[in-house]
């Protein structure tokens, strides 16, 4: 899948040590897609990483713009995805 990652996305990467694969996992196979609250160009991606404690990655990512901007990514502590 073609992305660009804005400047945000890729430190975000970086400092919370998210591996590329997990963030694409998320990108191209999501568990759950939900729309942004409010903005209506952007989309909400969600996974469980299993080798990361299924915890659930968060990628946000604005799919109007081709090829997709990836806006930041983290893992919401506060989700959970059965």
């Amino acid at each position: 899948m073609d992305y660009v990652l804005t400047e945000h996305a890729r430190d975000a990467l970086e400092k919370r040590q998210i591996q590329i694969a997990w963030m694409e996992q998320a990108l191209t196979a999501p568990d759950v897609t939900e729309a942004d609250p409010v903005d209506a160009e952007l989309e909400h991606r969600l996974a469980r990483i299993p080798e990361f404690g299924h915890r659930v990655l968060r990628v946000i990512v604005n799919g109007e713009r081709t090829p997709p901007h990836v806006v930041t990514v983290f893992f919401d502590r506060r989700r959970v995805i059965p």
